[in-house]
This record gives C-alpha cells, structure tokens and sequence, in this order.
C-alpha cells in the first residue's frame, strides 16, 4: 500500500506535467534554482569537513533548524503546502492508518523541496567523516532531522487544512508574510549587529538550539566528532522522541480530517445584532459610513493596505538609529495622511457591480461621499495625530508641534476631498471582490497609473500653503508661522473636503450609470 501511494504521487506529478507546460517551465526553472542552492549547500558542508569541530557545529545546527522551521511555516503562510496526495482524497477508503501515515510521509519526499532537504540533510554525513562513528552518528541525525521537517509540515497543514479552505485565513496570511518582507532591512541589520557586538553570539545560540527539538538532530553527529557520545546520545533521543510525538500528534488529526473534511463553505449563520450599522446614526451617510467600516475591517483588499502604516514609524526609527538623527520621522505622520486619505480614491471600484445599489435604492452622492470619507476619517484622524505627537517624544523639540500637526491634518482633509472626486469620476483597476488584495487586477492598468499620479500631483499643489508655511517656519525660525499652519491646514482642508463631498457627490447623480457601467467591464 505505502508502495502504490509513492506510485500514484509520481503518476500525478507526472500527469499534472504533461497537463500544464507552464507547469512543466515552472518545475525545471524551480529545479534549477534548487539545483544551484543544493549544490552550494553540499560544497559548503564538505568544505565544513576540514574546519574546526565548533565552528562545523554552529552552522550545522542553525542551518537545520532553519529549515526545520522553514518546513513548519512557509507551507501554511505562503500557501504552498504540496496537497498532491490530500488526505481528504482517502475519506472513503480503507487503507489502514500506519500505512496512509507512511506513505504520505514518504510522499513529502518527492518533489524538489523534499529531495533539496535530503540531499543537503545526507551532506551532513560528509561534513561529520572524520570517524566511523560520528559519520554514522550524522546518518542517524540527518535521518531524523528530514522526518522532522516533513511530519512537522504534514502535522501543521493538517491543523490548519480548516482554516486554509477559507478564502480570509489565505488573505490574511499572504498579509501577514509581508510584515518580515518590510522590516527584511531592520531585522538583517539588527542581527548583523549582534552577531558583530557578540563574537560568542552564534555557537552559544547553536548550543542552545541543540537541545531543543529543532536542533538536536543536526548536533549529533558534531557531539560524536567533538569527544561527547553521551550528549550525542542524548539528543538522538530528543529528536526520535520529537518524530514520535509529531507522528503521533499527525495521527490524531489526520483521523478526526478523516471523518470530519474541512468544508469551505459559509453555511448557515445565526441571527446577529446590526454591528456598525446599530451605533452609527440610522441617516444615509451614516449607513455609508458603517457599511466602508465593516469593509475597513473584514475586506482584505481594505485592510491590506493598512499593513503599511504602523511598519512606518518602525523603518524610520530604525533609519534614525542608524544615522542618530530622528529627523525622518517628521515623514511619518504626513505620508501616513496621504496614505490613509488616497486610499478611498478607488472605494467604488472596490465595490464594483455592487455599486448598484446605491443607484437603485436612490442614494444621494453627497452622502455616499460624505459617508465613505468619514469611516475612513473614524481611523485615520487618530493615527494621524498619535503618530504626529509620537514623533516629538523621541525627536524632542516640541514647538514645532502646531505646524507639524497642522500639515498631517491638512494633508489628511484635502486628500479625502479630492479622493472622493476622483472616485466618483473614474474607476480604477483592482482586484474584484472575494479575489487576493494581491491578485493582478484586470482592466487598464495604465489609466490606473495616469489617474493615481495624477491626483497625487493635483494633491501636491494643494497642500502648497501649508507646506509653504512649514519651510517658512524652517527658513525663519518664527513659530508663528507653525501656529498658523495649526489654523490654515485644518480650515484649508476642511474646506476642500466639503468641496470635494459636494462636487464629488454632484459628478456621481449626474454620472452614476456610466460609471456603473465602467465598472462592469473590469468583471
């Protein structure tokens, strides 16, 4: 049995090559990539052959432990878990339990990042060959270390097979793996920095990780080498004591996945309250306004967006750490209004066909435009003013407060006014409802480029008298001209924002179907 399930997984692979030649090109150019990392990888660890027991010791170790984690997360984040043999496929049949485990175990195996792992995993053999026995202590290792990663992968896949069915866990995952991707500059450095403050910083990390079960596999052979057979002992039964657990833990779910499929759909729900809709006042704009808050909240293509903004002040802290002047986070609070202000410049091609509904229900555009800006104003004005008074806690210097917050404020009103024009006279390309915030949109992506800069530009030339005031605070020194800009932002843009919800609002009754109509064509 465990034989036939290798074999269907080969069929498989096999059938799904000569399906899909994008596929095919997909594999050989992923067989590739993984051919020159292996490569690398197998040189290295011989190389490590001829180097000081610790110094072998520390990268085997980390390096193992990397990919022991890289096997239990990247599947689940990026959704790439290898479903080829998914166990939903054997609900109705009666293959016993150790065999199904065994064979989907070995199953893992076979593909690149399973044969990458073994090869690099059995290389460790080579770097340990200074000795009968702490070459084959480093078999033994490596052995258990790739079982590791795949029942360890096979047991957090199985966990989550529920909640990965769901189109909001994949969103949310895709999201949350840009977190590390934005702060990848800050994190490496701040590594860097330790491993440099610290020359014992890594072989101590590498001996502690040793004795957890992410790391015990990779050390035993090292023990053997370095004169401790006892401790090597001892972390081969750590990690067969971690596949065990792991294989057991697999067993448990893979039963309950067994009788009980993951079902993606929405099924029946249980009356609830109103939500928004109950707190916020029962007129049309306050309608608006709830419903574009609950889009804030659950719509990942809304809430994607807003990822960026709290890793802001974070990149210029660390940008001022680096130079030891905090003046860069003067940035912070006005390209966190523009940020928040222009993003419900495609608010009704977020809505796409279901913008009808305002037009059939004979919604008024001045309060669809006024409702969209205030629940984007519901959050924006908050953040925009703790980030404004957050960057003179570090930066001191707190006279230069009025003018600062008088140009986030500014920025933040104007660019609400001109986003609800520009929303209601074209519609832009992103992506449909129920599809990835990063999924390609569909329609003309140039038009979108052309609309997007150039309300952008026409939003730099409006925020020219504030912007004008902070340089002559600047230039003079007189902090009168900062008390000003307090006074002038605000009621500058204020003004434009009401200017904007009514010509905003006008351009929609006058247009409504014809934008309606542009929009169905990005369906």
């Amino acid at each position: 049995m465990v034989a036939h399930l290798l074999r269907l997984k080969l069929t498989l692979l096999r059938n799904g090559l000569r399906r899909s030649p994008l596929q095919l090109v997909g594999l050989t150019i992923g067989g590739l990539y993984a051919l020159v990392v292996v490569g690398t990888c197998v040189v290295a660890l011989l190389w490590l052959g001829q180097a000081e027991t610790g110094a072998a010791q520390t990268v085997v170790v980390l390096g193992g432990s990397a990919a022991v984690l890289g096997w239990g997360i990247i599947p689940v984040v990026a959704s790439a878990a290898d479903m080829t043999l998914d166990p939903a496929r054997f609900n109705t049949s009666a293959i016993p339990m150790p065999q199904l485990l065994t064979g989907l175990a070995l199953g893992g195996l076979i593909g690149i990042p399973g044969t990458a792992t073994t090869i690099v995993a059995l290389a460790t053999v080579g770097t340990w060959s200074r000795g009968f026995v702490p070459a084959l202590a480093a078999l033994f290792g490596a052995l258990l270390g790739v079982l590791t990663c795949i029942v360890l992968s096979k047991v957090v896949t199985t966990a989550t097979a529920g909640l990965a069915a769901s189109r909001r866990f994949k969103d949310v995952s895709a999201i949350a793996f840009m977190v590390p991707l934005i702060l990848m500059g800050p994190l490496l450095a701040g590594v860097s920095q330790g491993m440099a403050g610290s020359a014992a910083f890594l072989p101590d990390f590498a001996r502690r990780l040793s004795w957890t079960p992410v790391g015990a596999a990779w050390s035993v052979g090292g023990d053997f080498a370095s004169g401790s057979p006892g401790q090597g002992v001892l972390k081969l039964l750590i990690a067969a004591t971690t596949v065990a657990l792991l294989g057991w833990c697999w067993k448990i779910l893979l039963e309950r996945a067994l009788v009980t499929p993951p079902y993606a759909g929405s099924g029946r729900r249980r009356g609830r309250r109103l939500g928004l809709l109950g707190f916020l006042p029962a007129t049309p704009a306050g309608a608006i306004a709830a419903r574009s808050l609950t889009y804030w909240i659950r719509d990942p293509r809304y809430s994607g967006s807003l990822v960026v903004i709290p890793l802001l002040p974070v990149l210029f802290l660390f940008q001022g750490s680096q130079s030891g002047d905090f003046g860069t986070l003067a940035v912070t609070a006005p390209m966190t209004a523009f940020l928040l202000a222009w993003s419900i410049s495609a608010d009704v091609s977020y809505d796409n066909t279901a913008f009808a509904l305002h037009l059939a229900t004979g919604v008024r555009g001045v309060h669809d435009r006024l409702g969209r800006a205030l629940a984007c104003l519901a959050f924006a004005l908050p953040v925009v003013v703790v980030l404004t008074v957050g960057q003179f806690i570090f930066t001191g210097g707190w006279e230069g407060l009025p003018c600062q917050l008088g140009l986030s404020l500014g920025i933040l009103f104007t660019g609400l006014g001109l986003a609800s024009v520009v929303s209601a006279r074209y519609a832009v390309a992103v992506p449909l409802p129920g599809d990835s915030p990063f999924k390609k949109p569909p329609g003309n992506v140039a038009q979108t480029m052309a609309v997007q800069f150039g309300g952008m530009g026409i939003l730099v030339l409006l925020v020219l008298p504030d912007v004008a005031l902070l340089i002559a605070r600047s230039v003079t020194g007189n902090e009168l001209f900062g008390w000003i800009n307090l006074v002038v932002g605000p009621t500058l843009g204020l003004a434009l924002l009401a200017a904007g919800v009514l010509l905003g609002g006008k351009w929609l009754d006058a247009r409504g179907p014809e934008l309606l109509a542009q929009l169905g064509v990005n369906k």
